[in-house]
């Protein structure tokens, strides 16, 4: 039996860009290299490789952002602490 979704992506999409700052590309070209600053790259290996990397960034596929940020998963990156 399907199950029914309560929760539609605009929803989900709307809570997210209410929690983050959206910068442009060009903005975030200026913040690389400094050291408050983590740019995360979060294309999968393909893309990566497809297109290049991201100069200073960090790479870290969509699938494991929440893993490798929460100081309390066994997956957590000391970067990001």
């Amino acid at each position: 039996m399907p199950q029914t979704i309560h929760r539609g992506i605009k929803v989900m999409i709307d809570e997210a860009n209410a929690e983050i700052e959206t910068i442009s590309a060009a903005d975030a070209i200026t913040l690389i290299g400094k050291n408050d600053v983590v740019i995360v790259d979060i294309r999968d290996p393909r893309e990566i490789e497809r297109d290049g990397k991201i100069p200073g960034a960090f790479s870290c596929t969509r699938g494991m952002l929440e893993f490798w940020i929460d100081p309390n998963s066994p997956y957590a990156k000391p970067i990001f602490q």
